[in-house]
Protein backbone atom coordinates (compact mmCIF):
# COMPACT_ATOMS: atom_id res chain seq x y z
CA UNK A 1 0.00 0.00 0.00
CA UNK A 2 1.56 3.29 -1.01
CA UNK A 3 1.94 6.43 1.13
CA UNK A 4 -1.12 8.02 -0.61
CA UNK A 5 -3.21 5.04 0.18
CA UNK A 6 -2.23 5.20 3.94
CA UNK A 7 -3.07 8.53 3.96
CA UNK A 8 -7.05 8.06 2.69
CA UNK A 9 -7.77 4.82 3.93
CA UNK A 10 -8.76 6.15 7.52
CA UNK A 11 -10.87 8.88 6.03
CA UNK A 12 -12.34 6.42 3.98
CA UNK A 13 -13.58 3.92 6.32
CA UNK A 14 -14.57 7.05 8.67
CA UNK A 15 -17.16 8.02 6.03
CA UNK A 16 -18.66 4.92 5.92
CA UNK A 17 -18.96 4.06 9.12
CA UNK A 18 -20.75 7.65 9.55
CA UNK A 19 -23.14 7.16 6.51
CA UNK A 20 -23.25 3.34 5.34
CA UNK A 21 -26.03 3.55 2.75
CA UNK A 22 -24.89 5.54 -0.34
CA UNK A 23 -25.78 8.78 -1.16
CA UNK A 24 -25.73 8.89 -5.14
CA UNK A 25 -26.50 5.66 -7.09
CA UNK A 26 -23.76 4.53 -9.00
CA UNK A 27 -21.55 7.03 -8.15
CA UNK A 28 -21.55 10.39 -9.78
CA UNK A 29 -18.97 8.32 -12.09
CA UNK A 30 -21.44 5.80 -13.34
CA UNK A 31 -24.39 8.43 -13.94
CA UNK A 32 -21.94 10.80 -15.58
CA UNK A 33 -21.50 7.99 -17.56
CA UNK A 34 -24.78 7.17 -18.79
CA UNK A 35 -25.41 10.85 -18.83
CA UNK A 36 -22.55 10.56 -21.67
CA UNK A 37 -23.59 7.69 -23.66
CA UNK A 38 -27.30 9.56 -24.30
CA UNK A 39 -26.01 12.52 -25.45
CA UNK A 40 -23.52 11.40 -27.75
CA UNK A 41 -26.65 8.98 -29.03
CA UNK A 42 -29.41 11.48 -28.92
CA UNK A 43 -30.29 13.49 -32.19
CA UNK A 44 -28.93 16.64 -32.73
CA UNK A 45 -33.09 18.32 -32.19
CA UNK A 46 -33.17 16.65 -29.30
CA UNK A 47 -29.26 17.88 -27.82
CA UNK A 48 -30.52 21.48 -29.10
CA UNK A 49 -33.76 21.32 -27.17
CA UNK A 50 -32.03 20.30 -23.80
CA UNK A 51 -29.71 23.40 -24.08
CA UNK A 52 -32.40 25.36 -24.26
CA UNK A 53 -33.99 23.97 -21.18
CA UNK A 54 -30.79 25.21 -19.27
CA UNK A 55 -31.13 28.13 -19.31
CA UNK A 56 -34.33 27.36 -16.64
CA UNK A 57 -31.82 26.50 -14.04
CA UNK A 58 -31.87 29.83 -12.53
CA UNK A 59 -35.84 29.49 -11.97
CA UNK A 60 -35.46 26.65 -10.24
CA UNK A 61 -33.79 27.93 -7.23
CA UNK A 62 -31.03 25.50 -6.15
CA UNK A 63 -27.65 27.40 -6.67
CA UNK A 64 -25.83 24.82 -4.52
CA UNK A 65 -26.91 22.14 -7.06
CA UNK A 66 -25.93 23.02 -10.81
CA UNK A 67 -27.89 22.19 -13.63
CA UNK A 68 -26.69 23.25 -16.88
CA UNK A 69 -25.82 20.38 -19.16
CA UNK A 70 -27.05 16.79 -18.70
CA UNK A 71 -23.92 15.31 -16.38
CA UNK A 72 -25.11 17.98 -14.33
CA UNK A 73 -28.68 16.44 -14.49
CA UNK A 74 -27.94 13.27 -14.09
CA UNK A 75 -26.50 13.82 -10.35
CA UNK A 76 -28.95 17.00 -9.74
CA UNK A 77 -31.62 14.68 -7.83
CA UNK A 78 -29.48 13.16 -5.63
CA UNK A 79 -27.50 16.53 -4.68
CA UNK A 80 -31.17 18.61 -3.81
CA UNK A 81 -32.41 15.27 -2.07
CA UNK A 82 -30.24 16.57 0.70
CA UNK A 83 -31.91 19.41 1.30
CA UNK A 84 -34.46 17.02 3.52
CA UNK A 85 -37.12 20.15 3.71
CA UNK A 86 -37.38 21.03 0.51
CA UNK A 87 -36.59 17.96 -1.09
CA UNK A 88 -36.93 15.13 1.14
CA UNK A 89 -40.14 13.98 -0.31
CA UNK A 90 -38.16 12.85 -3.42
CA UNK A 91 -36.51 10.45 -0.98
CA UNK A 92 -38.36 7.10 -2.39
CA UNK A 93 -38.34 7.98 -5.83
CA UNK A 94 -34.75 6.50 -6.70
CA UNK A 95 -35.79 3.06 -5.60
CA UNK A 96 -38.14 0.10 -5.43
CA UNK A 97 -37.62 -2.58 -3.27
CA UNK A 98 -39.12 -5.62 -5.21
CA UNK A 99 -38.64 -8.87 -3.32
CA UNK A 100 -36.32 -11.08 -5.22
CA UNK A 101 -37.78 -14.30 -3.41
CA UNK A 102 -41.23 -13.80 -4.57
CA UNK A 103 -42.78 -13.15 -8.23
CA UNK A 104 -41.79 -10.06 -9.74
CA UNK A 105 -44.80 -7.34 -8.94
CA UNK A 106 -44.48 -3.85 -9.01
CA UNK A 107 -48.10 -3.15 -7.34
CA UNK A 108 -46.21 -1.22 -4.46
CA UNK A 109 -45.81 1.26 -7.80
CA UNK A 110 -48.88 2.22 -7.46
CA UNK A 111 -49.23 5.45 -5.65
CA UNK A 112 -46.01 7.22 -7.65
CA UNK A 113 -43.33 6.94 -4.94
CA UNK A 114 -40.88 4.40 -6.48
CA UNK A 115 -38.26 4.83 -9.69
CA UNK A 116 -40.36 3.42 -12.38
CA UNK A 117 -43.44 5.09 -12.10
CA UNK A 118 -41.16 8.45 -11.83
CA UNK A 119 -39.91 7.67 -14.70
CA UNK A 120 -43.12 7.42 -16.79
CA UNK A 121 -44.17 10.42 -14.46
CA UNK A 122 -40.95 12.59 -15.86
CA UNK A 123 -41.56 11.43 -19.12
CA UNK A 124 -44.67 12.68 -19.59
CA UNK A 125 -43.88 16.00 -17.57
CA UNK A 126 -40.89 16.76 -19.83
CA UNK A 127 -42.65 15.96 -23.01
CA UNK A 128 -45.49 17.85 -22.49
CA UNK A 129 -44.56 21.58 -24.32
CA UNK A 130 -47.15 23.53 -22.46
CA UNK A 131 -45.58 23.37 -19.56
CA UNK A 132 -43.41 26.29 -18.19
CA UNK A 133 -39.43 25.43 -19.19
CA UNK A 134 -37.93 24.99 -15.20
CA UNK A 135 -40.64 22.77 -14.96
CA UNK A 136 -39.77 20.38 -17.85
CA UNK A 137 -36.33 20.89 -17.05
CA UNK A 138 -36.63 19.47 -13.68
CA UNK A 139 -38.51 16.76 -15.36
CA UNK A 140 -35.44 16.00 -17.54
CA UNK A 141 -32.82 15.94 -14.37
CA UNK A 142 -35.30 13.65 -12.78
CA UNK A 143 -35.84 11.44 -15.79
CA UNK A 144 -31.74 11.59 -16.83
CA UNK A 145 -31.18 10.26 -13.16
CA UNK A 146 -33.87 7.91 -12.33
CA UNK A 147 -32.93 6.07 -15.77
CA UNK A 148 -29.64 5.32 -14.12
CA UNK A 149 -30.75 4.29 -10.77
CA UNK A 150 -33.17 1.77 -11.97
CA UNK A 151 -30.83 0.03 -13.71
CA UNK A 152 -28.31 -0.46 -10.51
CA UNK A 153 -30.02 -4.17 -9.76
CA UNK A 154 -30.02 -2.73 -6.03
CA UNK A 155 -32.33 -0.35 -6.83
CA UNK A 156 -34.45 -2.39 -8.05
CA UNK A 157 -34.65 -6.06 -6.08
CA UNK A 158 -34.77 -6.39 -2.42
CA UNK A 159 -34.25 -9.14 0.22
CA UNK A 160 -36.14 -7.19 3.16
CA UNK A 161 -32.68 -5.42 3.73
CA UNK A 162 -33.36 -2.38 2.26
CA UNK A 163 -31.72 -2.73 -1.18
CA UNK A 164 -28.25 -4.60 0.33
CA UNK A 165 -28.04 -1.94 2.44
CA UNK A 166 -28.38 -4.23 5.42
CA UNK A 167 -26.19 -6.55 4.11
CA UNK A 168 -22.43 -5.95 5.66
CA UNK A 169 -19.59 -6.80 3.12
CA UNK A 170 -15.94 -6.56 2.67
CA UNK A 171 -15.02 -5.43 -0.50
CA UNK A 172 -10.39 -5.73 -0.80
CA UNK A 173 -9.35 -3.72 1.51
CA UNK A 174 -12.29 -1.81 2.22
CA UNK A 175 -14.23 -3.81 5.37
CA UNK A 176 -17.13 -2.34 6.90
CA UNK A 177 -18.94 -1.42 4.02
CA UNK A 178 -22.56 -2.47 2.60
CA UNK A 179 -23.01 -4.34 -0.53
CA UNK A 180 -25.88 -1.79 -2.15
CA UNK A 181 -23.06 0.38 -1.38
CA UNK A 182 -20.38 -1.32 -3.32
CA UNK A 183 -22.58 -2.33 -6.25
CA UNK A 184 -23.12 1.60 -5.94
CA UNK A 185 -19.37 2.35 -6.50
CA UNK A 186 -16.38 0.50 -6.58
CA UNK A 187 -17.91 -2.77 -8.07
CA UNK A 188 -19.16 -0.51 -11.00
CA UNK A 189 -16.26 1.52 -11.45
CA UNK A 190 -13.71 -0.81 -12.90
CA UNK A 191 -16.21 -2.38 -15.65
CA UNK A 192 -17.31 1.45 -16.70
CA UNK A 193 -13.95 2.48 -17.27
CA UNK A 194 -12.66 -0.63 -18.43
CA UNK A 195 -11.80 -1.36 -22.35
CA UNK A 196 -13.59 -1.20 -24.62
CA UNK A 197 -14.76 2.44 -23.98
CA UNK A 198 -18.58 2.22 -23.58
CA UNK A 199 -18.92 6.16 -23.78
CA UNK A 200 -19.46 6.08 -27.86
CA UNK A 201 -22.01 6.67 -30.59
CA UNK A 202 -23.93 3.21 -31.10
CA UNK A 203 -25.09 1.43 -34.22
CA UNK A 204 -28.36 0.75 -34.88
CA UNK A 205 -28.00 -2.66 -34.36
CA UNK A 206 -26.76 -2.07 -31.08
CA UNK A 207 -29.14 0.43 -30.08
CA UNK A 208 -31.89 -1.67 -31.35
CA UNK A 209 -30.72 -4.88 -29.15
CA UNK A 210 -30.57 -2.33 -25.83
CA UNK A 211 -32.57 0.68 -26.21
CA UNK A 212 -36.04 -0.93 -26.59
CA UNK A 213 -38.43 -1.71 -23.26
CA UNK A 214 -40.43 0.82 -20.51
CA UNK A 215 -39.96 1.28 -17.39
CA UNK A 216 -41.30 -1.86 -16.33
CA UNK A 217 -39.21 -4.26 -18.46
CA UNK A 218 -36.56 -2.56 -17.24
CA UNK A 219 -37.73 -3.31 -13.68
CA UNK A 220 -37.96 -6.95 -14.18
CA UNK A 221 -34.40 -7.28 -15.79
CA UNK A 222 -32.48 -5.45 -13.26
CA UNK A 223 -34.44 -7.09 -10.30
CA UNK A 224 -33.36 -10.65 -11.83
CA UNK A 225 -29.83 -9.62 -12.13
CA UNK A 226 -30.28 -8.42 -8.48
CA UNK A 227 -31.51 -11.93 -7.88
CA UNK A 228 -29.22 -13.94 -9.90
CA UNK A 229 -25.87 -11.97 -9.58
CA UNK A 230 -25.51 -9.55 -6.90
CA UNK A 231 -27.28 -11.39 -4.02
CA UNK A 232 -25.65 -15.05 -5.52
CA UNK A 233 -23.16 -13.85 -5.62
CA UNK A 234 -22.60 -12.31 -2.24
CA UNK A 235 -24.01 -15.17 -0.28
CA UNK A 236 -22.61 -18.24 -2.66
CA UNK A 237 -25.30 -19.67 -2.52
CA UNK A 238 -29.35 -19.45 -4.04
CA UNK A 239 -30.39 -16.14 -2.15
CA UNK A 240 -34.25 -17.67 -2.02
CA UNK A 241 -33.40 -20.83 -0.29
CA UNK A 242 -32.78 -21.26 3.85
CA UNK A 243 -32.86 -18.27 5.91
CA UNK A 244 -33.17 -14.99 3.97
CA UNK A 245 -32.05 -12.16 6.92
CA UNK A 246 -29.22 -10.56 6.76
CA UNK A 247 -26.11 -12.52 7.29
CA UNK A 248 -24.51 -11.73 10.69
CA UNK A 249 -21.21 -11.82 9.60
CA UNK A 250 -20.50 -9.56 6.73
CA UNK A 251 -19.82 -11.38 3.07
CA UNK A 252 -16.87 -10.85 1.24
CA UNK A 253 -16.88 -9.35 -2.74
CA UNK A 254 -13.54 -11.00 -4.04
CA UNK A 255 -11.68 -10.58 -7.18
CA UNK A 256 -13.76 -14.13 -8.73
CA UNK A 257 -17.30 -12.01 -7.74
CA UNK A 258 -16.25 -8.85 -9.55
CA UNK A 259 -14.63 -10.79 -12.80
CA UNK A 260 -17.89 -12.56 -12.50
CA UNK A 261 -20.22 -9.46 -12.33
CA UNK A 262 -18.88 -7.09 -14.57
CA UNK A 263 -20.31 -7.96 -18.11
CA UNK A 264 -23.56 -7.31 -16.32
CA UNK A 265 -22.90 -3.88 -14.58
CA UNK A 266 -21.43 -2.94 -18.33
CA UNK A 267 -24.58 -3.73 -19.81
CA UNK A 268 -26.77 -2.05 -17.41
CA UNK A 269 -24.84 1.21 -18.15
CA UNK A 270 -24.46 0.66 -21.48
CA UNK A 271 -28.79 -0.14 -21.61
CA UNK A 272 -29.33 3.09 -19.44
CA UNK A 273 -27.53 5.00 -21.21
CA UNK A 274 -29.33 4.10 -24.59
CA UNK A 275 -32.54 4.00 -22.88
CA UNK A 276 -32.14 7.37 -22.11
CA UNK A 277 -31.12 8.32 -25.44
CA UNK A 278 -34.47 7.23 -26.86
CA UNK A 279 -36.94 8.72 -24.11
CA UNK A 280 -35.00 12.02 -24.79
CA UNK A 281 -35.73 11.64 -28.50
CA UNK A 282 -39.24 10.46 -28.07
CA UNK A 283 -39.60 13.73 -25.40
CA UNK A 284 -37.60 16.51 -27.22
CA UNK A 285 -36.69 14.99 -30.85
Amino acid sequence: MNRMSIRILPLLLALIAVNPAPALAWGEYGHETIADIASINASPKARTEMQRLFRAQRLLGTPACALGNIRDASVWPDCVRRDRVRWGYTAPWHYQNVNICKAFDLSPCRDGNCVSAQIDRNFALLKDRSLPDHVRLEALAFLVHFTGDLHQPLHAGDRADRGGNDVKANYGIIPGANLHWIWDSHLAERPISAAPAIIRRYNADERAAMAGGTAEDWSREAWAISRDDAYARALDRDPCEGDQSPPAAPVTIDEADMESSRDALRLQIQRAGLRLARLLDEALG
